[in-house]
């Protein structure tokens, strides 16, 4: 079985040590440093960076299709690095798949030639470096595409980071909607050949390092005895720009030839050492800076973030929560008992001021108030769960009762104004528990329409709830600041109003996500949290972040509106892909027949089949399991409206027959 490992990652900074302590470069170290201890030199090669993942980039920018021919030989020996995976795990696989010789590589490990290796072990192949076509040095292979493959897969799974998207299309010529099952490509590999100025110091042979989580410069310098400018230098990195992402290639200039003993993961290494020996009493002052300027950005960065801090701190109280797969409980939260305890009065001065500061956005209810909307919280109010129905001055609102965090989504809906988006109207806090007043959906969540007999949506509604939903996502990840990804998107989180519009709630799971530049931006996390079944596979697996959970997510929900079924709970618990059981559906031959036994009984073939094959379609796109080949959100509005304007256009002709 294919390793399915997602190579969206997190840049791992470079960090420089003094005796006392390990400061992280900040812009202002770094200027320091630039300026006060050496000037960097033009590197043999650009490093690519995350350029690897944006398969839709085009052009030669950051070294997308290959490190330039700019050495003294036109080929040479060189080394690449290989993790070995489930598939790729013995001297002659490996050998195979990346054209190496056998003898050779059992060599350079120290092993025998039929040698197996444990998974994630590094291993070291030898390679014959060559420069084709006067323009890219590369190590020629091939491999047969199989069932599922895209270049994405294939690049950054397959051949981990030793070949990108850009670089196998290229030598290819194959579009990516082309690539079928059977073909044989050629694969090109990242490797490159000594430059004038590295044969001069000595560098006979230069390895293509596989960066792994958790690796920095200065650590594979150790690794491989090498100095850390010198790698920084050959990979056209400097103080400023230290940034190294996992799944990427980092050349390593090498004297010697690298030997198995280097290949051993280290354990757990102490701070590095100063970056050069000569001259370190002269650069104490530098550390000196340092320590203030990192103090005054870390008192600048806790004053930032005091409100919401200040929030966990006394809402989170002494529970620990599991980091293993847990389900979100949505909306409605579990039934909890009349709350006992403290009294507001008894509250710290500290809770008070949070109290206080949120009142800039919301209003601040007494707790009175409260008994007094839901008949001091009668079971007759009772929506389910802690959810109540309240009258507050003459309106209804939801009242949602909760015992813990409420920081992340407070501090989410003091900046969203969206229809698409629940509204928070007010807050309330009372002997340990938070109450958040919402505004009223009279016609409860989408899950209750969707998987209950007796209630019922038409096809046109199905596609304006759909437009709508997509229509708040959308909001959520291109309009507020910063973008944020909702993370628990699902029926139950869904609400309706009066009018069958839909709006996005719970918001308890959210995060933010910095934007720097163009493209997609990619967090990871080690506390996987959410809801079995919409939760999209590089999340779980990998726990990778970005706005394609949601689109993931989207796909599901989608998938539920058009079946009728709890699609999420129906496959959580196996295997099945879900694209998959779209495919067969979405499969020319018999391709209506097999759509009447997908789509929801309940609209008795009351809705346009060429409109229902186009949103199956689109759906498909959603839950791909590559996230970069999912449509963003802005793409999937864009999508749907036309899905809503075509089937208002139908109803109205359904209408007129009769």
């Amino acid at each position: 079985m294919k390793q399915n490992i997602q190579t969206l990652l997190q840049p791992a900074p470079l960090f420089f040590h003094s005796s006392m302590n390990l400061f992280p470069i900040t812009p202002i170290f770094s200027l320091i440093i630039l300026c006060s201890i050496f000037a960097v030199v033009q590197g043999q090669q650009p490093y690519i960076g995350i350029a690897t993942t944006a398969c839709q980039q085009t052009g030669n920018s950051n070294s997308m299709r290959g490190y330039t021919c700019n050495g003294v030989n036109p080929s040479c020996q060189a080394y690449v690095t290989f993790r070995a995976q489930s598939l790729y795990n013995s001297v002659p696989s490996i050998s195979a798949l990346l054209g190496s010789d056998p003898s050779q590589l059992s060599e350079a490990n120290s092993v025998s030639k039929d040698a197996t290796f444990e998974t994630n072990k590094l291993v070291l192949v030898p390679v014959n470096c060559s420069c084709s076509g006067n323009q890219y040095y590369q190590v020629n292979t091939s491999y047969v595409v199989q069932g599922g493959d895209t270049y994405f897969f294939i690049a950054n799974n397959t051949f981990e980071g030793l070949s990108t998207c850009q670089a196998l299309q290229d030598q290819n010529g194959i579009p990516e909607g082309e690539l079928m099952p059977g073909t044989k490509l050629n694969v090109p590999l990242r490797c490159a050949c000594p430059s004038k100025n590295q044969t001069e110091q000595g560098v006979k042979y230069l390895l293509s390092y596989l960066v792994a989580l958790g690796d920095f410069v200065w650590l594979i310098g150790e690794r491989f005895g090498v100095n850390t400018e010198t790698i920084l230098e050959a990979n056209t990195l400097s103080s400023q720009q230290p940034t190294i992402n996992p799944y990427t290639t980092l050349l390593v200039p090498l004297q010697h030839e690298p030997s198995s003993n280097q290949t051993s993961e280290p354990s757990p290494p102490p701070p590095p050492p100063p970056s050069s020996t000569s001259g370190s009493s002269s650069k104490t002052w530098v550390y000196a800076v340092v320590g203030v300027v990192g103090g005054i950005a870390l008192i600048l960065i806790l004053f930032a973030i005091f409100f919401r801090t200040r929030i966990k701190q006394y809402l989170k109280g002494n529970k620990k929560k599991d980091d293993s797969v847990v389900v979100s409980e949505g909306f409605v939260a579990v039934a909890i008992e009349k709350p006992q305890g403290k009294k507001l009065e008894e509250v710290s001065q500290s809770l008070e001021e949070i109290i206080s500061g949120i009142s800039k956005f919301f209003k601040v209810y007494g707790f009175k108030e409260l008994q007094s909307a839901t008949n001091d919280f009668s079971p007759s109010c009772c929506i389910k769960g802690s959810v109540y129905r309240g009258v507050i001055n003459g309106d209804l609102a939801a009242i949602k009762m909760i015992d813990g965090d409420v920081s992340k989504e407070i501090e989410l809906l003091t900046k969203v104004n969206h229809s698409n988006v629940i509204r928070l109207s007010g807050v309330s806090f009372n002997e340990g528990y938070w109450y958040l007043v919402y505004e009223y959906a009279a016609n409860g969540s989408l899950s209750d329409w969707i998987n209950i007999d007796g209630k019922f949506l038409n096809w046109t509604q199905r596609m304006q709830i759909a437009l709508d939903v997509a229509t708040g996502l959308d909001y959520l990840h291109s309009f507020t600041s910063p973008p944020h990804v909702h993370k628990d998107l699902k029926s139950g989180n869904i609400l309706l109003d009066s009018d069958f519009r839909a709006k996005i709630a719970n918001f308890g799971l959210a995060r933010s996500m910095e934007r720097e530049g163009e493209g997609e931006q990619y967090v990871m996390t080690r506390h996987i949290v959410g809801t079995r079944g919409y939760m999209a596979p590089e999340y779980l697996e990998n726990g990778l972040v970005s706005t394609k959970l949601d689109v993931y997510a989207f796909g599901v929900l989608m998938m539920e509106m058009l079946t009728g079924k709890d699609v999420a709970n129906i496959y959580a618990g196996g295997n099945v892909n879900l694209l998959d059981v779209l495919s067969e559906v979405l499969d020319e031959e018999g391709e209506d027949e097999r759509l009447r036994e997908f789509i929801d009984p309940s609209l008795q073939g009351n809705y346009p089949v060429e409109l229902a094959l186009f949103v199956a379609r689109m759906i498909a796109t959603c839950i791909h399991q590559d996230p970069t080949s999912r449509p963003y959100m802005h793409e999937i509005v864009s999508s749907m409206s036309k899905a809503l304007d075509s089937s208002l256009s139908w109803e109205m002709s359904v209408e007129n027959t009769f």
